[in-house]
């Protein structure tokens, strides 16, 4: 009897979806999705590798950015495997465990994102207000400790997100609206209480969105102190080494505040639209970062055009040797 007493039950999974309309060419989707996944690992597996093995990138903004690719890495990692199963083989289900697990990681390196731009944007402004103390004060020591205090804050904020979520129940709706869990997604379609995670979820909305504020005051004090510099050659090398941080801060924000204003202003707009934004969110800033540190940073960009002309050089030696080792080789065996 107490089964059909109860209307609060414990759903096994939940179901995500794709893009909803387009249910009938996710295989074709699919294929410029598995590209950009390919091409926003490999990126950030190139940069990772490259401050690991290059001593001109062990400096302080460098490790920053291996801070920045290692959770981008993290990101694509984390919802790599819904989005492949939904739109290569149409597999919508996920269990409650895997869900939560999922959303863990997805809110935990996004944290991580937001925490690396906003000690980034500290470093702009140190490498601006006072350049010849730069190295001084941002030590390798220090970078390090910085890094490993805020990645801790991190996981520390976003460790509550699945116990709040495991201790609510779910009705027989467990529809999700994206193609992977989030906790503000999961938490919508449970019928017992969760004011707990409102009101906690709302205060890890308002630490990220303070972070956005502090980025925006370090740049307008470096624009400030750039827009004093008499040469205008001066004023361009500064704006250049701030270009790329910028792009990424945009890259990363402005998803999350499109998405944030669908929700609040929007509610009559197309579904289609939200899913899509929340796609680029995850897809687009691992995918772009490397790209841009990539053509941005002549450092960078020099390292991997060395790599790739050494490779190059290499596979001319190897097949022009080849080619004069083959006859030899033949007419041996016929001697």
């Amino acid at each position: 009897m107490s089964v059909f007493n109860t209307t609060a039950i414990e759903i096994p999974t939940f179901i995500l979806i794709g893009i909803p309309g387009l249910e009938h060419v996710h295989i074709w989707l699919s294929i410029p999705i598995c590209f950009m996944y390919l091409v926003a690992i490999m990126g950030n597996c190139t940069i990772l590798f490259l401050i690991k093995t290059e001593t001109s990138l062990h400096e302080p903004m460098y490790y920053f950015l291996s801070m920045l690719a290692f959770s981008d890495l993290g990101l694509s990692v984390s919802s790599l495997p819904t989005m492949l199963r939904i739109f290569l083989f149409n597999s919508t289900e996920i269990s409650s465990d895997a869900c939560i697990a999922q959303e863990f990681f997805i809110h935990g390196f996004s944290a991580m994102e937001s925490s690396v731009l906003f000690i980034m944007a500290i470093d702009r402004f140190i490498a601006v207000n006072n350049p010849l103390r730069y190295t001084s004060i941002l030590t390798v020591r220090r970078v390090f400790k910085t890094g490993l205090i805020f990645a801790t804050f991190c996981i520390a904020v976003i460790l509550p997100f699945p116990f709040t979520l495991k201790r609510l129940k779910f009705c027989k709706k467990s529809l999700l609206s994206h193609s992977y869990c989030l906790h503000q997604d999961v938490m919508k379609v449970a019928c017992s209480d969760n004011r707990i995670n409102v009101i906690y979820g709302f205060f890890v909305a308002i630490l990220s969105l303070l972070y956005l504020v502090c980025i925006s005051v370090s740049y307008m004090l470096i624009l400030k102190i750039v827009l004093g510099i008499t040469s205008q050659k001066g004023r361009l090398k500064f704006f250049n080494t701030c270009v790329s941080h910028i792009c990424a801060v945009l890259i990363f924000y402005v998803p999350i505040i499109t998405l944030a204003a669908l929700h609040r202003f929007a509610k009559n707009v197309s579904p289609v639209i939200g899913v899509i934004i929340a796609d680029i969110f995850l897809l687009v800033p691992p995918l772009m970062n490397p790209i841009v540190y990539s053509v941005k940073s002549q450092q960078i960009r020099n390292l991997i055009q060395t790599k790739l002309c050494k490779k190059h050089y290499r596979w001319e030696i190897s097949a022009s040797m080849k080619v004069w080792v083959t006859p030899l080789y033949l007419n041996t065996c016929r001697n």
